[in-house]
């Protein structure tokens, strides 16, 4: 075997069984090595964002890392703003970047670039692969480094010539992957603040989100009247029926500040305080209120569900119900096609065991609310800001679950960053529906030029701010991918379209008009 087919092996061996790959020269090696396991399934994507991003999706559908396949500095660089959404929702996943054989990296050749310089700001392991015999160990220790808690990034870089050379070094085992920590401070110091009878709000993410978690924090909820709440952008979130109720931390700072200000305590699990996205003039930056004391239960990478399950035992609550919603989703729509009416359709048709891929933006404001009540689903935010996350994510997790409906609801502009995604829907045959919320403009942009105090936008300005002159024609768009769609300007046609898609295999595409 060559460093290629022992790497390979490797990962098989780790349970890492799918790659998104958008290979070059440097890394045709490990190609012809993908090409003899049959086990591995390799998913071209047509752009390294595109990659990044659907490795984002299936790790956090899937609970384990997916591998990604990246040709030199500039194709990791093209997949960094979604390896960044990656991080911030702790998504285990592990880039192979190619680099140009050992003896040839001093001559500066064009693609020549400091990879590790690349990966540093959103990698927690970086390691050079320097000789064949070292790539199956290596390998094997960047899947154990992104399977720690709260997980990880991890970018093994692979010189060509180690990856043709044959070695002897055979195929690596996983090292054994550290458990996260207990909580620095006993649980049980909370139970007086719990039951003092003063308003208390858990904000949650992470282990808290979905599961045992969940459902813990359900019950302290239901033992102690607190209140559940979501940070405002959430890796995986269970929802809908016969799960806790989770009220979202509000995007805005003001309306953050005025959420929290009902509060007089603060319990932090899986999460850190809460800070605004951005700073505005004469806006507070941290959002917690004057009045307001913080509690750390569970800090990321310390044991949240371990934590949760001990605060349940002090407060004597396991045997209290989670307090699950029951379920009521919304009427069918009609008329006029809002965001409102989105939202009501999605909330009326989601489907069980739906995975809903959210990046909607502005046009989806209304979706948690109309979906609170539908039936059971999980539910993936835009953690990192970084734009362009939707189509590929949902394409990731749809790969992750097979057998699961994937809704990807997609803002416009966000979408033209990575709508080569579609490309790969298609020639996967994944049961993806994408509603593209088509307001023609970069709306939260238009919303923030007046929040940051820059007033009176001219024509320049908004130029720069909208979608038309000309028009993005979605249907059209997906087409030239091989993704059917059709545009909608109404509710009920909205509801027809949507109720079509979903009872039918493969990806399709919606343009709502809005």
């Amino acid at each position: 075997m060559n460093g290629a087919d022992t790497l390979i092996k490797t990962f098989l061996n780790c349970e890492v069984d799918v790659c998104f790959t958008n290979p070059g020269t440097s890394e045709m090696h490990f190609v012809a090595a993908l090409d003899k396991e049959t086990g591995m399934r390799s998913v071209l994507g047509l752009f390294e964002g595109a990659v990044t991003g659907a490795a984002d999706g299936y790790g956090r559908m899937a609970g384990k890392p997916a591998a990604t396949l990246l040709h030199l500095g500039p194709g990791l660089a093209n997949g960094l703003a979604n390896l960044h959404n990656a991080r911030r929702a702790r998504t285990p996943l592990v880039n192979v970047v190619g680099e140009h054989a050992t003896y040839h990296r001093h001559l500066d050749a064009p693609l020549t670039s400091d990879i590790a310089g690349f990966a540093s700001p959103v990698s927690s392991w970086i390691r050079v692969s320097e000789s064949a015999d070292q790539v199956a160990a290596d390998g094997a220790a960047a899947i154990a480094a992104a399977r720690s808690a709260p997980g990880q990034i991890a970018t093994l870089i692979l010189p060509a010539d180690t990856a043709w050379t044959e070695t002897d070094a055979g195929v690596a085992a996983l090292p054994a992957v550290a458990a996260p920590t207990a909580p620095a401070q006993d649980p049980a110091r909370l139970v007086d603040v719990l039951r003092s009878g003063e308003p208390v709000a858990l904000l949650l993410n992470g282990a808290a989100t979905s599961g045992p978690g969940l459902t813990l924090a359900g019950q302290i909820a239901q033992a102690t009247g607190a209140t559940l709440v979501g940070d405002t952008f959430i890796s995986r979130i269970a929802r809908g029926a016969g799960r806790p109720g989770v009220e979202r931390l509000p995007y805005f700072a003001e309306q953050a500040i005025e959420f929290l200000s009902r509060f007089a305590h603060l319990v932090l699990v899986d999460t850190k305080a809460p800070v605004s996205f951005f700073a505005y003039p004469g806006v507070p930056s941290e959002l917690t209120p004057d009045g307001c004391t913080l509690h750390s239960l569970a800090a990321p990478g310390e044991d949240a569900v371990g934590a949760l399950a001990a605060l349940v035992e002090a407060l004597d609550a396991t045997t209290t119900s989670a307090g699950p919603a029951s379920l009521a989703p919304p009427a069918a729509p009609t008329g006029e096609l809002t965001p409102e009416k989105i939202a009501q359709a999605v909330g009326h048709l989601l489907p069980e065991d739906c995975i809903v891929v959210n990046e909607a933006a502005t046009g989806g404001f209304a979706i948690p609310a109309m979906t609170a009540q539908s039936a059971p689903h999980d539910w993936l935010d835009l953690t990192g800001g970084a734009i362009g996350m939707g189509i590929p994510a949902a394409t990731g997790a749809a790969i992750a679950c097979p057998d699961r409906h994937v809704l990807n609801l997609q803002a416009d502009g966000s979408g033209m960053y990575t709508l080569q995604a579609l490309w790969t829907q298609a020639r996967e045959g994944l049961d993806i529906t994408t509603i593209i919320f088509a307001n023609r403009k970069y709306a939260i942009l238009q919303v923030e030029f007046m929040r940051v105090g820059a007033h009176n936008p001219g024509r320049r300005a908004m130029d720069m701010l909208e979608l038309d002159r000309p028009e993005l024609r979605w249907v059209e768009l997906a087409a030239g991918m091989g993704v059917p769609g059709e545009q909608v300007t109404t509710a009920d046609a909205l509801v027809a379209a949507l109720g079509r898609s979903l009872s039918t295999p493969g990806p399709y595409l919606i343009e709502a008009v809005i």
